[in-house]
């Protein structure tokens, strides 16, 4: 029943983020800044603060309601939150260095890794000499 309910809620994220791109693509134009991108970011991680401190801290949601709008809803929309709260609640059980290594590395690292992707795949592909 879980993955049912985090699938959903993954749909639904995905659905609006693709929303969101298309209409910073629109506004903007393809060769813009990815403000679509950071929006949802941005976004995403506002609302998963929200969502950890009131709703699942304070209100005291189900956990299939609590893994629909975190894991699904939000992780569907960006894992950004994610990793975002992931990284706050480092910060906050006092263990600074771990915050500040995993945010470091974790953008360093997934950025590598996609270049790497793209060497593999050219590559693989006969795209490179």
């Amino acid at each position: 029943m879980t993955f049912l309910i985090v699938f959903l809620g993954a749909g639904l994220g995905g659905a609006a983020r693709h929303g969101v791109n298309l209409v910073a693509l629109r506004w903007l134009g393809p060769d813009s800044f990815p403000v679509g991108t950071l929006f949802i970011n941005v976004l995403g991680s506002l609302l998963m603060g929200v969502v950890a401190e009131y709703f699942l801290v304070r209100v005291g949601l189900s956990q299939h309601l609590r893994l629909f709008l975190t894991t699904g809803i939000l992780g569907g929309f960006t894992t950004f939150s994610a990793f975002s709260l992931e990284t706050a609640l480092l910060w906050e059980r006092g263990e600074p260095f771990q915050a500040v290594a995993y945010a470091l590395l974790s953008v360093s690292l997934a950025v590598a890794g996609l270049f790497v992707g793209l060497v593999m795949a050219r590559t693989l592909a006969g795209l490179t000499p």
